[in-house]
């Protein structure tokens, strides 16, 4: 047997244990959730022209806006039908939210920060001290001009994330860019696989999901605590994704590949199967949840956004946006 053989062999072993370590987990029914299957009663909305849409965000007139993995900005005016709005091209569109002046920010993991409106398409950061960002995911903007965005990892990409969950080293970071100067600065930094972000609704402090550690950060960013990080929610019975915020203050969270006694199910799967989101008050505190438990109309979740006593739910395996009733059906 060769050395090479030999080291990649050791390697390997050295691989599962990581994964072992971070993954090994109860399942959530051991964590005291029973399925509901509430989000088989979805309506496919946009059904057939949406490809993958990640993640979703209305302005305030009521037009949708989502990305798709075909490199499409889709909109949908609140009595009209969906429409290609802008083509950006490429496959990494990610995570998106309305920017203070009513446009569109846009997370392209292998570009950095983006925004559009109807005159087109602006580059607004792509490094961070003379480095390229390799990883954007997710952004919101505070009402007082920053806008603040996950970059997952300084040392993975979109196309070998997976290296990073291997690693389970903090590589990720929360960028800050400030509008007016158009300086992008590091806000938190040594984070693991930093992914949703949101603000509270008092903008007081954000909370940021840390994926494959199955928790939420909370980090301060007025008052006496300002400056402080702390967790938010912990041992949540699947990996968060995007997060937003929900119209009583509470926030609404997309759960990714469910918690299980092993991890060859994310390796060699991915992280489809069954899909799940919940919604956490502002002490963190789960005090709902929707899922399906069979992946039979919606196989995982990506994003969770209410509006109007609906939940659009985007994910990255169908071609469509989940709508779900609130009030009718749960």
């Amino acid at each position: 047997m060769s050395a090479k053989v030999c080291l990649l062999g050791y390697k390997a072993v050295c691989l599962q244990a990581l994964l072992l370590q971070i993954f090994v987990s109860t399942s959530p029914t051991a964590l005291g959730f029973r399925w509901n299957d509430d989000l088989q009663k979805v309506v496919k909305f946009g059904d057939g022209f949406l490809e993958k849409p990640e993640d979703v965000c209305v302005d305030k007139k009521g037009t949708f806006y989502t990305v798709t993995r075909d490199g499409w900005v889709k909109r949908k005016h609140r009595h009209g039908p969906w429409e290609n709005w802008k083509k950006l091209g490429g496959n990494s569109l990610l995570g998106v939210a309305m920017s203070n002046d009513g446009h569109l920010l846009i997370c392209d993991a292998n570009q950095g920060l983006i925004k559009v409106s109807e005159k087109g398409w602006k580059l607004l950061s792509s490094k961070v001290n003379g480095k390229k960002i390799r990883f954007a995911d997710d952004v919101i903007q505070a009402s007082d001009g920053p806008i603040y965005f996950s970059d997952v990892s300084t040392k993975y990409g979109l196309s070998d994330w997976t290296y990073d969950v291997l690693e389970g080293k903090p590589h990720g970071r929360l960028l800050k860019y400030n509008p007016y100067t158009g300086h992008t600065s590091i806000h938190l930094n040594h984070l693991s696989f930093p992914n949703g972000v949101a603000l509270s609704r008092k903008q007081d402090f954000l909370v940021v999901c840390e994926t494959w550690k199955f928790r939420c950060l909370k980090h301060w960013l007025k008052g006496k605590l300002k400056g402080n990080t702390s967790i938010f929610v912990d041992n949540l019975p699947g990996g968060p994704d995007n997060i937003n915020l929900a119209p009583d203050g509470s926030f609404w969270i997309a759960l990714l590949k469910l918690r299980t006694s092993g991890t060859k199910e994310l390796v060699l799967e991915g992280v489809e199967g069954k899909a799940m989101v919940v919604k956490v008050n502002e002490d963190g505190k789960i005090i709902r949840k929707l899922d399906d438990s069979s992946g039979k109309v919606l196989a995982f979740v990506t994003s969770a956004l209410e509006f109007e006593g609906h939940l659009y739910l985007g994910n990255l395996n169908s071609t469509f946006i989940g709508r779900l009733n609130l009030n009718k059906n749960t």
